[in-house]
């Protein structure tokens, strides 16, 4: 099957035939120091922490409740973030097609446009794809770590990751993976880490909410 590269608009880059489910992990790291710089850098590092099992993302039928609950609605790490984990764990890949449309799916769930920015970290994805495809060396190509280490400041809005932007980054990549798969450490596996750890985070908080209420 040959590579397609994504277009320019995108609907919904979630299958509609299937729902998508971010398998559980062992580990989770709990997030810390939120605000300013440091904040913004801890969270990418949590989510490269979140990864230290070999990640997957299971095609499944949902089970259980609507995509996104009210604890998934507001988290603390954001796409942006999750896209600069990105460049941590995969930065040495070269970029292609699937990385771009992943890129680019995450980039419209963040600034919440139909159409990618003009010079945006989505436009230099699908640049960069184009490129690597007519290169013939690894060495030569231009690697994720390129397109993604300042992904948040090249982002004109950004949001926290839920589920159903993990789901939509997640479908994007397989429709556009020769092999219908994402890849480990991946810019969907790091979109999913972060909206796992979101959700948590959430919970934790609605937890600890609580148990104030009842003191």
């Amino acid at each position: 099957m040959s590579q397609e590269q994504p277009s320019k608009n995108i609907e919904d880059s979630k299958p509609k035939d299937i729902d998508l489910k971010v398998e559980d992990e062992t580990k989770k790291s709990e997030s810390n120091g939120r605000g300013g710089f440091a904040g913004h850098k801890n969270n990418a590092r949590n989510v490269v922490a979140s990864q230290t099992e070999p990640i997957g993302v299971q095609v499944v039928k949902q089970s259980t409740g609507p995509l996104c609950s009210q604890s998934e609605q507001r988290g603390d790490i954001t796409i942006g973030e999750a896209l600069e984990a990105t460049a941590l764990t995969a930065g040495h890949r070269p970029v292609d097609y699937s990385d771009a449309a992943a890129i680019q799916a995450a980039e419209v769930r963040a600034t919440g446009r139909t159409n990618i920015v003009p010079g945006g970290v989505a436009a230099a994805a699908q640049s960069a794809a184009t490129r690597n495809a007519r290169v013939p060396r690894d060495e030569d190509k231009t690697k994720l770590c390129e397109i993604l280490s300042d992904a948040s400041a090249k982002l004109p809005a950004d949001k926290p990751v839920t589920r159903r932007d993990a789901e939509g980054v997640i479908g994007a990549e397989l429709r556009n993976d020769p092999n219908l798969c994402t890849r480990p450490g991946g810019v969907a596996a790091s979109v999913a880490a972060a909206a796992r750890l979101n959700q948590s985070n959430s919970l934790a908080n609605n937890n600890n909410n609580n148990n104030k209420l009842n003191h």
